[in-house]
């Protein structure tokens, strides 16, 4: 396994839309060494989710692991929202590829999706919390979008200034 380079902003290659991924792409020997460094690379980071997008890969793929003890790691492959919550929660937000910088987020606090695992088959969970953030948060990733896209354009600003600051001192 290896550490992938992941995408920071504003690289343009973050706002790719991803295409799906073949069903006969799933089995191969390459894409599961990809998966396996996707984790690596997202545990190594450290982080909770991380998309195909990030790491320059624009298929709609992404790996999660939001348990504390990184022990439930979790693929999802083309995966699709088919239900969210009429309830919202705010959860302080952050990303790989913007790294250092939070801010809050309203999404719907539950989620149904509905993916193929690292087998390539079907699976789909009913998830809420923490887990179903982060699902949304990585499908926004493969569809192109960033969380600091759901801040005010004051609040964006200052996130953008405030990674700027952080790459400046290194």
């Amino acid at each position: 396994m290896s550490l992938l380079p992941i995408l920071e902003y504003p690289h343009p290659r973050l706002r790719n839309v991803a295409g799906a991924v073949e069903a006969e792409r799933i089995a191969d020997p390459a894409f599961q060494r990809l998966l396996d460094d996707m984790f690596e690379t997202m545990y190594e980071a450290p982080g909770i989710g991380l998309a195909a997008t990030q790491v320059d890969t624009h298929e709609r793929f992404m790996v999660i692991d939001v348990t504390e003890g990184r022990d439930q790691p979790l693929a999802f492959i083309n995966p699709v929202i088919r239900e969210a919550s009429a309830d919202l929660r705010v959860h302080q937000e952050g990303c790989l590829s913007i790294p250092g910088v939070f801010a809050d987020v309203t999404r719907p606090d539950g989620i149904v999706v509905a993916a193929f695992d690292r087998n390539g088959k079907p699976f789909e969970m009913r998830v809420d919390g923490l887990l179903a953030t982060c699902v949304q948060h990585e499908i926004d990733h493969l569809d192109g979008k960033l969380f600091i896209d759901y801040l005010s354009p004051l609040k964006r600003d200052r996130a953008i200034k405030k990674l700027e600051k952080l790459r400046k001192q290194g």
